[in-house]
């Protein structure tokens, strides 16, 4: 059983991308998700909540407790089939949408799926389906990351050599398609860890260093063609002493600055060397540890 948290933490998390897409936006062709009365780039918190579910996936059965990490929401998956193991296992017969009228079963079959599955106990679910296992507030919360400056999207023609069908073969020797992507951005995404929430769905002290963990590598086993070269760069985490907290957390993200080396709008950065993070340790009041992890 991991330890119970019984701090609360607040964290500013930097990545970049270099001549790549880190979030394609559907509605828009997939182009890099944009706000579009500043050009700052955006990435959803949905999407780098995947990047951490796959992660963990990825090292659960490394990490001795395979029954303890599993994954609610996977590609591919069938979220009543998950919930149907629930009732199986507590021996418990589901009603069409709806939870077991006695509170002790209906608690039951939460705690179960939050036991089971790491990304219910750390971001929450909603179970409500066909087959009901209830809901949870999830104690780890991420908004959207934003990119430090506007960021520039270039849409650039690729070809194939090699056609789809044999009746394109007889017209054409290849195929023309379309890619679009950042030369560099750095991006930026706050996030909230409530112990109080934790105590509620059995996130403790083992999942948060796997959830660390997670921020500091998961980039390192998502590659692909359309993402191009993406890194973390930093994890600051800002640990309070107790379980309600020593201070607001928007003081303690107002620390964190990133500013360019040069202070030249003219040139546009093409590296994380081209910023500097500062981190305004006067800022921080008393009964908070700042803690540099990347």
């Amino acid at each position: 059983m991991s330890t119970p948290l019984s701090n609360r933490y607040e964290f500013v998390y930097l990545f970049d991308v270099e001549l790549g897409n880190p979030n394609g936006d559907p509605d828009a062709g997939n182009m890099p998700r944009l706000d579009y009365q500043t050009n700052h780039g955006l990435v959803t918190d949905v999407c780098l909540k995947r990047k951490v579910r796959n992660y963990v996936d990825l090292v659960r059965d490394d990490l001795g407790r395979p029954e303890q990490l599993g994954i609610y929401i996977r590609e591919r998956g069938v979220l009543n089939e998950e919930h149907r193991k629930a009732y199986k296992a507590l021996d418990q017969k589901p009603e069409p949408k709806k939870l077991p009228k006695d509170r002790d079963k209906a608690k039951a079959l939460t705690d179960w799926m939050c036991g089971r599955y790491f990304d219910i106990r750390m971001f929450g679910a909603v179970m409500t389906t066909e087959v009901n296992c209830g809901q949870v507030r999830g104690p780890v919360q991420l908004a959207f990351a934003r990119s430090v400056e506007p960021i520039l999207v270039q849409e650039i023609a690729i070809t194939r050599m090699a056609v789809t069908n044999e009746k394109d073969a007889e017209t054409k020797e290849r195929e023309m398609g379309r890619k679009h992507v950042v030369p560099y951005g750095l991006y930026r995404a706050e996030g909230y860890v409530s112990a109080h929430l934790a105590n509620q769905t059995g996130f403790g002290e083992d999942d948060l260093s796997l959830f660390w963990q997670a921020l500091a590598c998961m980039f390192d086993h998502d590659h692909s063609a359309a993402r191009g070269k993406m890194s973390a760069r930093r994890l600051i985490v800002f640990k309070h002493a107790s379980k309600l907290g020593n201070a607001p957390a928007h003081r303690l993200f107002e620390a964190v600055s990133v500013q360019r080396r040069d202070n030249d709008p003219e040139r546009p950065a093409r590296a994380f060397a081209d910023y500097r993070i500062d981190i305004d340790r006067a800022a921080i009041p008393d009964g908070v540890e700042v803690i540099d992890m990347l």
